[in-house]
């Protein structure tokens, strides 16, 4: 049986709170996870939590 990885859940600093508002408009919510070392969920929440937008995302067009 694999080992489970325990996850540790990490406050938010300023400078990461700062970072992600300045990027919010600019990159792909996927993009600010890698940077920050977050899970693209967690930057979505919390971009919520703070009243900022992450911009629309791309959607296919149906046929």
């Amino acid at each position: 049986m694999a080992a489970r990885r325990k996850i540790t859940r990490r406050e938010w600093t300023k400078s990461d709170v700062r970072e992600l508002k300045s990027l919010a408009k600019k990159v792909p919510a996927r993009q600010i996870a890698r940077k920050l070392r977050r899970s693209e969920g967690a930057v979505r929440q919390k971009a919520f939590v703070l009243g900022t937008s992450l911009g629309t995302r791309k959607r296919r067009r149906r046929k």
